[in-house]
């Protein structure tokens, strides 16, 4: 008996120990500048790799620099990354494996990767869901959005990016900020 609670005891030490270190391994973190104030986006590299990876890569090469948040739809989503304010679509790589199904839902703060009709079109747009949109989360019939972080700083400006008024600009149809909000700079936080 006493030696099945030293068992216990030591297995629950070595647990604590495993558990801490698991905590001390921060989630990296990204702080994105816009036009109206900034937020700060916590990846989630152990859910979301690819996708995590391949949005570092993007924001080490500075492709966020400049561009806007060219779709914003009030209590739904704000999208960005992939247009400057001349609305010239930035170049990006090639498309990456959709990760949706990794137990992540795109809720209220959370950051997916934006993409086409096809599943796997996903590369450098994202999108900040500004609302819960279990809607956008996979089904059994179908694949859903990927999420890969989650706004743990500054959701205010994303609601005030929310908020501003939109309609057709150039050559978005609808759904677009009538008076740009540019996302200045995205960087690494160390």
């Amino acid at each position: 008996m006493q030696s099945a609670s030293r068992f216990l005891l030591s297995a629950m030490l070595l647990l604590c120990c495993a558990l801490t270190q698991v905590h001390a391994q921060e989630l990296p973190r990204v702080r994105v500048q816009t036009s109206l104030g900034s937020f700060v986006i916590e990846l989630d590299s152990a859910r979301a790799p690819l996708t995590v990876a391949n949005f570092l890569e993007y924001v080490r090469a500075g492709h966020y620099n400049g561009t806007t948040f060219h779709r914003v739809v009030n209590n739904f989503v704000a999208q960005g990354g992939g247009y400057d304010e001349k609305q010239a679509e930035r170049p990006t790589r090639a498309n990456i494996p959709n990760e949706s199904g990794n137990g992540l839902s795109n809720r209220r703060g959370t950051v997916g990767l934006a993409r086409s009709g096809e599943p796997h079109s996903g590369n450098a747009q994202f999108y900040v869901n500004l609302n819960d949109n279990a809607a956008l989360d996979p089904q059994p019939s179908r694949w859903g959005y990927t999420v890969f972080g989650r706004v743990v700083e500054g959701m205010n400006v994303l609601d005030d990016i929310g908020a501003v008024a939109t309609g057709a600009v150039g050559t978005f149809t609808k759904d677009a900020p009538l008076k740009p909000v540019t996302i200045q700079k995205v960087e690494e936080l160390k």
